[in-house]
């Protein structure tokens, strides 16, 4: 049982319907896809015939309009069964958001639809082996050639990496211009002189894959250049302000997850006579977790709402950014998230360190959610950031 956030009828409906999918159809298969790192093909088929994976994206351009609310919302019901599967709608939004917001009609019209659909996925292509934190340190270049620009460099750690068909690419038209001479394009998989480079093996979200994309002499025409030639980082930082509350929502899902698995674990294992849930430690334990989840929720929850006010559900640009409130979410979220699935884990003793219970995957899956779309220094920085900022608004 979870706080009254007063969903409404729709809302309701979507985090009910990506429950079922949760249960019925993810988590009798969670370990194979961990196991085995395959990509859950035939689980992204449920979410398009179930109409998830067009949740944000407006319904002009076939998705069903509901912003970054309705993301999150079934991203964290799907999480809290499997956090590495439900990525492949939490990513393919974070590949698909440039195009909404920086996107002419003419874009929109041609690859929102079957994203929308769920025919195709999307990937975001911003880090590189030198350019994680540092984004400005990217070194991929686009070289304008007639109606064309070559792009060459390499891109790593790119969630949905080899997967997806459509990718949103940044990189530096004007080298000289520093922070304003990159440009974000639209690369469509088997494009000549797009490549992919290793899967990584990684400790957790297995079942998501995470590749190398590599542009050798690529060739991608001017329609496909994302805004103005120029204003590559400015559509990703309006995107990370968008995008930051779904990896909230994984983090959420994951640790609400734990919760629900190790108070159901402590009512059963009985030790010096009964059961662990009756000792006051393990209790506090619980209540803490139930605390911070909830604390989490609510301000996941308030964040979605403040970036879709500001948005009108994403069909318009923002009345002001939200980096502040996005990285707090994400920062919070994904930090609860650690502490959760540790304590989980510690709950369920020695079996929460085997593979026989899904405590220890969800704290692996849990991690990385303190790392990508910014670190949880980097979001402190953010935050720390926009805080001065409104200080000094105030002062003048």
């Amino acid at each position: 049982m979870v706080m009254e956030y007063f969903l409404s009828e729709e809302e309701q409906m979507m985090v009910e319907t990506a429950r079922t999918i949760a249960v019925e159809k993810i988590k009798p298969v969670r370990e194979h896809y961990d196991e085995k790192e395959e990509f859950p093909w035939e689980i992204v088929k449920e979410f398009a015939q179930a109409d998830l994976c067009g949740l944000y994206i407006p319904e002009a351009y076939g998705g069903m309009g509901f912003g970054i609310m309705g993301l999150v919302l079934v991203v964290e019901e799907l999480c809290k069964v499997d956090g590495a599967i439900a990525l492949s709608i939490a990513c393919t939004a974070l590949g698909t958001l440039p195009i909404i917001i920086a996107g002419n009609e003419a874009q929109k019209q041609k690859y929102l639809p079957d994203i929308a659909s769920g025919k195709k996925l999307a990937a975001f292509g911003l880090t590189e082996a030198g350019a994680g934190s540092d984004a400005t340190g990217m070194t991929t270049t686009a070289v304008k050639d007639g109606d064309y620009y070559v792009l060459n460099g390499t891109k790593c750690f790119i969630t949905n990496g080899g997967d997806a068909e459509t990718y949103t690419v940044f990189a530096k038209t004007n080298p000289s211009r520093g922070p304003r001479g990159i440009s974000c394009f639209i690369l469509e998989k088997g494009m000549p002189g797009f490549e992919f480079g290793k899967k990584e093996k990684k400790m957790g979200i297995k079942a998501s894959s995470t590749r190398e994309l590599i542009f050798n002499n690529c060739r991608v025409h001017k329609d496909n250049l994302l805004g103005k030639e120029g204003h590559g980082l400015m559509v990703a930082q309006a995107t990370l302000d968008s995008s930051r509350p779904g990896v909230a929502s994984q983090a959420l899902g994951i640790a609400a997850g734990a919760l629900d698995e190790a108070v159901a674990y402590a009512r059963k294992r009985v030790q010096f006579g009964q059961p662990i849930a009756s000792f006051q430690g393990i209790q506090h334990m619980m209540a803490d977790m139930a605390t911070k989840v909830e604390a989490a929720r609510a301000l996941l929850y308030a964040s979605a709402r403040m970036i879709d006010a500001a948005t009108e559900k994403l069909t318009k640009a923002p009345e002001k950014r939200t980096s502040k409130e996005s990285a707090m979410a994400k920062l919070y979220c994904s930090e609860v998230a650690m502490e959760v699935t540790t304590n989980a884990v510690q709950i369920f003793g020695g079996y929460g360190y085997s593979r026989e219970y899904p405590v220890e995957k969800m704290m692996r899956d849990a991690k990385i959610t303190t790392i990508y779309e910014g670190t949880s220094q980097i979001q402190k920085n953010e935050i720390a950031l926009n805080l001065i900022k409104e200080s000094a608004a105030k002062s003048k």
